[in-house]
């Protein structure tokens, strides 16, 4: 049954045993049946559930190899869901947000073959099969813009470019809730804020007898304020945001006031003790200390938490325990993405005779893999499997699709070492798209070069499998999804030297600073700096290195175009995508403010047109280029990093000659090879 929004006309309803719904506010559950009144001294534990970061994967399979993946679905985060609801007598299943984008199978839904306003979406279907019971809303819900949106999520937005007249579409079977998103015209939510649903509990009395019992969860949904510039052609001028800690103190109190003996924030984002700002990305840190909320669901940075070995910096952070999953006392998980994980926070809860309490020193919290102790996986339901089997099966014909060839290996195994095979042929069709468009139509830019900047969205942040690798030989539409995985748009920004060279000190920031010096082994990669933040040209006109000895900010040295230095006031044209130019990744004045082309072409599209035109890709033409090198330097001890086993091969065909394996397995449990970096070479 889906949460009535609150731009719906109010309903008076004679019944109590139907839904009540205010004006102004969500929706409350109200119970069929009411069980006998607890005396005080009665105990349960409900386990609240978590999946989080789906991005449609419902089922292990990866579409841009062909081929299947048992390390992730909620094919197998069914398993897990089950096994936790065999082995507690309560549960609450909910799903955390960037849930319909994602895959092949999503894209193909969304613009090929877009849905019917009857169907429903086959990762809502899958979860409508799971017994989901609420769900938050992410930043990748907005990608496909929000008449998409507003149908698959069988909503009734007020907003601009919505029809008002269309009837309200099949959705998900559970409440969706999204606290923090208004719409410009009506200045109320998207969705509703919060939710309460009367669950219906086993408990102990104090006699210790079994019980049934009504407890009143609250939910309250969060995502990212800066969605408004991440999809800005979606969303300018139609929805506004607010930051996530004054929007939960305004309606966390209101929650109570309606009868929540629990509160839930399922808020897609991580944590960040930076100052307080109400654009903050990931406000975690700061809504843990809002009073009145007793656990969170988090996302959006695809970790998992709790984990008592992470080296990532938000967990890391003054009041986050990762080894108990707290956050400033809040019991907290993450469930990494995918379906790789389920988070388990076990509330034990108290009944005083008037209220349920948790009971903070008995609460559990786990983040539960599907990966097991063995190095297998567990099994994947195959009533998930079934569900979708129609959608899945179009979707590979359709990324079958022939668009070209190559003569050469595309991968991103060793792209932060600067191999760039997998990342050049991106560069070179944004800046012929670029370039052709500024010749025809920005006369006044005709004679300033055009740069390109692409990144390695795939390297290894979910699993020793997760990388671009396409073989030689025919090219097909799921080549160039693997190529480019996202739905953005071609971009391009006008800028100058000084921006140009802090665009690459930023995109710097992938990699540690190395003392040389040191005779223990030192990280190469700074593990909370994301590949797809790690922006590269890919051109022989364009050079520069990067120095690791120095500090973050000052690593850009050598810079010249042409063979001259790049000065301060020289000016570029810069081909990237919506993301990047409105503001994605904090890049220094990268704003939105220095956008010169918006193009309605994704850069995916942009590719496959490109590829289509050069009909065979060489290596020497289309995949070689490259623009920078780390500055050498002589290092005491070894420079390492972590990458699929056994590719060695491949870094040296593209003439990275300074790596070498220097352990098949690292040592971690997750498949990855231990290589080594030789800073001198």
């Amino acid at each position: 049954m889906h949460t009535a929004r609150p731009t719906l006309p109010c309903l008076t309803l004679l019944m109590t045993a139907l839904l009540l719904a205010g004006c102004a506010g969500p929706v409350a559950r109200v119970a069929l049946e009411t069980p006998a009144p607890l005396a005080a001294g009665a105990s349960a534990t409900l386990a609240v559930l978590e999946t989080t970061d789906v991005h449609a994967n419902v089922i292990g399979y990866d579409y841009y190899k062909l081929a299947e993946d048992k390390s992730f679905g909620l094919d197998r985060a069914a398993t897990l869901i089950a096994r936790a609801r065999a082995e507690f007598p309560n549960t609450l299943l909910l799903d955390n947000g960037d849930t319909i984008q994602g895959t092949a199978l999503a894209d193909y839904q969304a613009m090929v073959k877009p849905l019917a306003c009857t169907d429903t979406l086959a990762v809502y279907k899958v979860m409508n099969r799971l017994g989901m019971e609420g769900g938050g809303i992410g930043n990748h819900e907005f990608n496909y813009g929000l008449a998409y949106l507003n149908q698959v999520t069988g909503s009734r937005f007020e907003v601009d470019g919505v029809d008002p007249a269309q009837p309200r579409c099949a959705g998900p079977a559970f409440p969706q809730v999204l606290a923090n998103v208004y719409s410009s015209r009506t200045r109320r939510q998207l969705f509703a804020p919060f939710h309460i649903i009367d669950k219906r509990i086993s408990a102990t009395g104090a006699d210790g007898k079994a019980v049934s019992a009504i407890v009143k969860v609250g939910i309250i949904g969060f995502t990212p304020p800066t969605i408004v510039e991440w999809d800005k052609r979606w969303l300018d001028g139609k929805v506004y945001t607010e930051g996530v800690r004054e929007t939960a103190e305004k309606y966390v109190p209101q929650m109570r006031a309606a009868g929540a003996d629990i509160v839930i924030a399922i808020s897609h984002g991580g944590l960040d003790n930076s100052p307080y700002a109400p654009s903050m990305e990931n406000a975690n840190w700061y809504l843990a200390q809002v009073p009145g909320i007793d656990a969170m669901l988090i996302g959006h940075s695809h970790q998992v938490f709790p984990n008592a070995a992470s080296a990532v910096a938000q967990f890391n952070l003054p009041g986050v325990d990762k080894a108990a999953g707290t956050v400033n006392g809040v019991p907290t998980t993450m469930a990494n993405l995918w379906g790789k994980h389920l988070g388990v926070i076990g509330l034990r809860l108290q009944w005083d005779g008037a209220h349920w309490l948790i009971d903070k020193s008995r609460t559990t919290v786990e983040a539960r893999g599907a990966q097991q102790a063995d190095k297998s996986f567990v099994a994947a339901d195959p009533a998930i499997v079934a569900l979708v089997a129609a959608e899945h099966a179009a979707t590979i014909d359709y990324v079958k699709t022939p668009v070209g060839a190559s003569a050469f290996r595309m991968s991103s195994y060793f792209a932060d070492v600067g191999e760039v095979s997998a990342i050049a042929p991106v560069n070179l069709a944004q800046a012929d798209y670029v370039a052709r468009y500024v010749q025809a139509n920005l006369p006044q830019y005709a004679a300033l070069p055009v740069l390109s900047m692409a990144s390695a969205f795939k390297s290894g942040s979910a699993g020793v499998s997760d990388y671009t690798d396409v073989p030689a030989g025919t090219l097909a539409l799921n080549n160039a999804a693997d190529l480019y995985l996202y739905p953005n748009t071609l971009y391009a920004v006008k800028i100058d030297g000084a921006g140009l060279k802090a665009w690459l000190e930023h995109s710097a920031g992938r990699f540690n600073t190395i003392d040389p010096a040191r005779a223990a082994p030192q990280e190469l990669i700074n593990p909370s700096f994301p590949s797809y933040n790690f922006d590269m040209p890919t051109t022989s006109a364009l050079q520069y290195e990067i120095d690791l000895t120095r500090a973050p900010g000052q690593r850009i040295v050598n810079l010249r175009y042409r063979d001259q230095a790049v000065a301060a006031h020289a000016q570029f044209i810069v081909a990237t995508n919506n993301y990047r130019a409105s503001g994605g990744g904090g890049f220094p004045g990268l704003d939105g403010s220095k956008t010169v082309l918006a193009s309605p072409d994704a850069n995916r599209d942009v590719l496959i047109g490109w590829i289509k035109g050069a009909k065979q890709l060489t290596m020497a033409a289309h995949g070689a280029q490259r623009s920078w090198r780390f500055a050498k330097v002589r290092t005491a001890g070894p420079v390492v990093f972590h990458g699929a086993p056994g590719k060695l091969a491949l870094a040296q065909a593209a003439g990275i000659a300074n790596v070498t394996q220097l352990q098949a397995d690292d040592g971690a449990g997750k498949g990855f090879a231990l290589y080594g970096l030789d800073l001198a070479k």
